[in-house]
């Protein structure tokens, strides 16, 4: 059962999913009917839940979900990321890949492979101030910490100490 966001419980558990670009307003339409609609119908074996969606900076989507009556199962979490592979493959964008880091430059949103984040902390695009995306938060609340340094983050082993 879909809820705006504001009045879905800070305690909500939440996932985090961020576009390789910024969206458009015509894709941010695009996406906020789609998940509206997913949200509608999205259960938990069969019993509805309360749920929601927020999409932060035209690229960043937020997928919320209040536990408190009935928490996630493996085949409710598995329906959400076929929804977001569907926006992937309307939009031609990449979400679901968790094999990225986001960070920010010059006020924008970058996405880096993991795999290679160590470059961009030595070509010095990522320094110990560089706001990276918090893959550690799990509920709304938690949204406050969304951005936090570079240095206080999984990254910290790539600066000198």
């Amino acid at each position: 059962m879909y809820v705006a966001f504001d009045k879905i419980s800070d305690q909500s558990r939440i996932w985090l999913y961020q576009a390789d670009r910024k969206l458009s307003d015509r894709e941010l339409e695009l996406v906020r009917q789609e998940l509206k609609s997913f949200c509608e119908g999205w259960n938990v074996h069969g019993n509805g839940i309360l749920t929601s969606f927020e999409i932060l900076e035209d690229q960043v989507i937020v997928l919320a979900a209040d536990e408190s009556q009935s928490a996630t199962s493996g085949c409710s979490i598995d329906s959400s990321v076929r929804a977001l592979q569907r926006l992937e493959n309307l939009l031609q964008i990449n979400l679901t890949d968790r094999g990225k880091v986001a960070f920010k430059e010059s006020g924008q949103i970058r996405i880096a492979p993991a795999l290679g984040i160590r470059s961009k902390v030595q070509e010095g695009s990522i320094v110990s101030d560089t706001p990276v995306m918090n893959p550690l938060i799990q509920t709304k609340a938690d949204l406050n910490s969304l951005w936090i340094p570079a240095a206080k983050s999984w990254l910290n082993k790539y600066f000198p100490n």
